[in-house]
């Protein structure tokens, strides 16, 4: 029977110590410090050659700092900022780099060509200006063209949208070598053959093509050349709201790795009969979120998401908490539920700052009991069960493993943000684990990481790359046919890339790229769902009998590799709470300072699951326990656990989440009414009901934004 949750134990689990994280050593530093190195002695070999003189040193030192240069914008750029920072950045080193030249060529040269010497030293200080002229220019262009909004499946051609400048004339970084490059060879050329005229050839070049790149640039500041500006783009975006009247939206802001917290929501969202909408803060987030067809627009600033408050929208839902969150709830005439983007004991699964939404959404009675003892500030009557919608693509246990081959997914979580060694299994356990799962020869292992592993602590990044390599040492030692490739998997990825993948260049801005995430084909949403299914058996299929995977990749999902595997070994995550809807056999790693009771008694998830220790001793009988489900004991509590944490089968998750909606959009509108009767007639209800159809059926259609 799941056993539930003392307070005291839910609070002691919570109030584990901090422990000192190290700082990041190893070979990247190592890299990094030879690299500047280098490049610092590039510069003093060059000044000793200038005033030696000594003229193959000269070029010998200007060309090996030349490649640095090369190396540190390729593979280097963390020097490049260490040198920006001590006020040594490009424009610095470049200026230098020539003006050495310049010296060890008035001490090679003689009295004689001073005159010729002034003049390319003019015409230097000509290019520097110019280097200036077309940075202005550059920030000029830059400005017109970051749109107060940002949009993505959204047909955004009447702000004029345009592709991007060459990306060279928008780094400085990189425009200077290159633009100055000439320069730079013809002094160097000048120093080797005594003759001026290299020189002159070389600052010339550079002149021109510095003139070529201010006069690309001026191009576009000409009022035809440039996208719409604030109060233009602004007045489209009402209009579009007003257009496509959305009703219900997702609300997101976080890192750069957070975007999959929202993608998990993407589906259900879709599957509404509504009128969806997702609404953004960073612009980086708009090509991060994963592909949909449902309107992205991201509200980089307070006072354009304010412009909201009078759309017809009524809920948006919350997939995480991040300090922009407090921003759009100020507006009073939209509902706000809290849905996470999962469910765990941890303590973000009941956060105080959920208090501050209108409901908070759960999967089962768990989380509500959760939120009950952690005392945060949540009312009981706040808190609303929907399952969860997403796991309608596990499939459900059909027995033992039938093949020779049983499936582990070893799937742990990040160190999180607290330090606390139960976090992750990664660091103390991660290696034991894997050594004995693959010691068995009828194991196939994947290893499927949590994105952030190694962000926080980088015993946990290191511990993952040892995991890594001996699972690709074991791949390489193990018998069997080799990974050939698949023409059928690779005529889908591409098709796959072309429905998901925008493909605009690689120096594209966000306006160029608004201008390629357009409004969706029509049905692109419905062929990705039936491509990705067959690529996921595609793949499957294709993997040589036995070999081992490490997924990191967004293919093949979290939820595919649950379909394949026969057994999880996984932490206190959310993942062992969605890998329940599957009924199969899980094991919890506990890595903490809790002995096995205190363990279950403080994170229910791990009720029904075989607890493993850091040595991972109990692996050979679990395996076991999974081929042979007369051993199973556990068996009925994981259906109690299932039941408890996620809620019952009927009605389906998905229902129940359209209903969630429906009733706080019924809240919003009978809000509006009571505050604001002009606006009232002006809101759409969130769905439409047909004959014969219940409150809860759905539909996938969607309208589009035209309707």
């Amino acid at each position: 029977m799941p056993v539930s949750t003392p307070p005291r134990r839910l609070g002691a689990a919570f109030r584990r110590p901090r422990l000192p994280l190290p700082r990041p050593t190893g070979r990247p530093a190592v890299v990094q410090a030879l690299v500047a190195a280098a490049l610092v002695g590039a510069c003093a070999a060059q000044a000793v050659a200038a005033l030696l003189p000594h003229a193959p040193l000269l070029v010998a030192a200007t060309a090996l700092s030349l490649v640095v240069e090369g190396v540190l914008f390729r593979w280097q750029r963390g020097v490049l900022t260490v040198f920006a920072k001590a006020h040594a950045d490009v424009t610095v080193r470049h200026v230098l780099r020539d003006l050495l030249l310049v010296v060890g060529l008035l001490r090679l040269g003689e009295q004689h060509r001073e005159g010729e010497y002034a003049a390319i030293a003019a015409g230097l200080l000509v290019c520097y200006a110019l280097h200036c002229a077309v940075q202005a220019v550059s920030v000029l262009v830059r400005r017109t063209r970051t749109l107060p909004v940002v949009t993505r499946n959204i047909d955004a051609s009447a702000l004029r949208l345009s592709p991007a400048p060459p990306a060279l004339l928008r780094r400085p970084g990189h425009r200077l070598p290159v633009l100055g490059l000439p320069a730079t060879a013809g002094l160097a050329a000048t120093a080797v053959a005594d003759d001026t005229r290299w020189a002159a050839a070389g600052v010339t070049l550079s002149l021109l093509l510095a003139l070529a790149g201010l006069a690309v640039l001026l191009l576009r500041l000409l009022p035809g050349r440039r996208p719409a500006d604030e109060r233009e783009v602004l007045d489209w975006f009402d209009a579009w709201l007003q257009e496509y009247r959305p009703t219900v939206g997702l609300y997101f802001s976080g890192g750069a790795a957070s975007a999959y917290q929202a993608g998990m929501w993407l589906e259900p969202l879709a599957r509404l009969d509504a009128r969806p909408v997702i609404i953004l803060r960073e612009r980086f987030m708009v090509s991060r979120i994963a592909p949909t067809d449902i309107p992205v627009v991201c509200l980089p600033k307070v006072p354009t998401l304010m412009r909201l408050e009078h759309s017809t929208l009524q809920v948006l839902i919350h997939p995480s908490n991040s300090g922009k969150t407090s921003q759009v709830l100020r507006i009073p005439t939209i509902k706000h539920a809290f849905v996470n983007h999962g469910e765990s004991d941890k303590l973000s699964s009941c956060n105080p700052y959920a208090k501050a939404y209108d409901e908070v959404w759960v999967a089962g009675p768990a989380a509500r009991e959760r939120y009950a003892l952690a005392e945060v500030g949540v009312e009981d009557k706040d808190v609303v069960e929907i399952g969860r919608p997403q796991l309608d693509a596990v499939r459900p246990y059909a027995g033992p493993p039938a093949g020779p081959l049983t499936t582990v997914l070893y799937a742990p979580t990040w160190e999180g943000w607290d330090g606390n060694p139960g976090n992750t299994s990664v660091v103390a356990a991660g290696e034991n684990l894997v050594r004995a799962l693959l010691a068995d020869p009828g194991v196939r292992l994947l290893y499927k990481p949590h994105p952030l592993t190694g962000s926080v602590d980088p015993r946990a990044g290191a511990a993952d790359r040892r995991i890594r390599e001996l699972i690709h040492a074991a791949n390489r030692s193990r018998p069997g046919r080799v990974a050939e490739p698949s023409a059928e998997l690779a005529r889908l990825t591409a098709e796959l890339d072309r429905l998901t993948l925008s493909g605009f260049r690689a120096g594209a801005d966000q306006v160029e790229r608004m201008l390629a995430q357009s409004a969706p084909e029509p049905g692109r949403a419905e062929a990705v769902t039936r491509l990705t299914a067959a690529w996921e058996e595609t793949y499957w299929a294709s993997l040589p009998e036995g070999e081992h995977q490490v997924v990191t990749d967004a293919r093949p999902s979290l939820y595919a590799c649950f379909n394949v595997a026969d057994l999880l070994i996984s932490d206190v995550s959310s993942v062992i709470t969605d890998f329940l809807a599957s009924g199969k056999p899980y094991a919890v790693a506990n890595t903490g300072d809790l002995t096995e009771p205190e363990f279950r008694a403080a994170f229910p998830t791990v009720a029904a699951a075989t607890v493993l220790t850091p040595d991972a001793a109990g692996v050979p009988a679990l395996l076991d326990t999974v081929r042979h489900p007369e051993k199973d004991e556990l068996a009925q509590a994981r259906a109690e656990l299932k039941l408890r944490l996620l809620g019952p089968a009927v009605p389906a998750s998905q229902e129940r989440f359209a209903a969630a909606v429906e009733a706080l959009c019924a809240a919003a509108r009978e809000h509006r009414a009571r505050t604001c009767p002009h606006l009232a007639a002006e809101v759409p209800g969130q769905r439409r009901e047909t004959a014969g159809a219940g409150p809860a059926t759905l539909t996938a259609r969607r309208p589009s934004p035209g309707a």
